[in-house]
């Protein structure tokens, strides 16, 4: 079975984004790129909301190509050129986008059934309204969370509305130099 992986950015506080979805708090350098790059190989495919894709797509497609392009914007980008994305969207629905699931309904049955097949993992790096959906469904099975040393005060929590506890079990702890420090919890089952 195929795992549903979040890794994402959140603030001491708890927030993943400002409250007109703002993500300039956010920091990331050489070492986070690196330590991210190390998820994302261990998988084949990419969950995002529609804002968040439209978002990726517009940059990652091509971020590679320039001469002077970052060790990272290449290897991120050949990534994500790879891997199959799976888009979470009403406004996309029955859009053909080559190698792309489009998902307008039944998110948690579709979520349930693509983890059920052949593959490696699949990662979602943020999507609130998405993510959500899934929490509390009890679909993520890990998280790796990258907080921020930093307080914005009021924005888009990560976790709202989840309902029910789900405990996790501490995998890893990593601090960056930056004072980024990224928490590993997998899921107890």
């Amino acid at each position: 079975m195929r795992k549903l992986v979040l890794f994402t950015h959140i603030t001491l506080d708890g927030f993943g984004a400002g409250p007109n979805g703002e993500m300039d708090w956010i920091f990331v350098d050489d070492a986070i790129f690196d330590y991210a790059g190390k998820r994302t190989d261990n998988a084949d495919a990419a969950l995002y909301g529609r804002k968040t894709f439209e978002m990726m797509d517009s940059y990652w497609p091509t971020a590679g190509d320039p001469p002077d392009a970052s060790r990272h914007d290449k290897q991120h980008s050949e990534w994500y050129n790879r891997v199959q994305k799976i888009v979470v969207s009403k406004t996309y629905k029955g859009r053909q986008i080559p190698n792309t699931k489009i998902i307008s309904d039944n998110l948690v049955k579709e979520i349930v059934e693509i983890k059920k097949g052949d593959g490696m993992d699949i990662v979602i790096f943020g999507s609130l309204s998405v993510l959500n959906e899934l929490i509390a469904a009890n679909l993520i099975d890990d998280y790796w969370l990258l907080v921020n040393p930093v307080l914005i005060g009021e924005g888009l929590p990560l976790f709202k509305g989840i309902g029910n506890n789900i405990n996790l079990k501490l995998e890893e702890v990593k601090g960056f130099s930056s004072g980024v420090t990224c928490l590993h919890y997998s899921k107890l089952s």
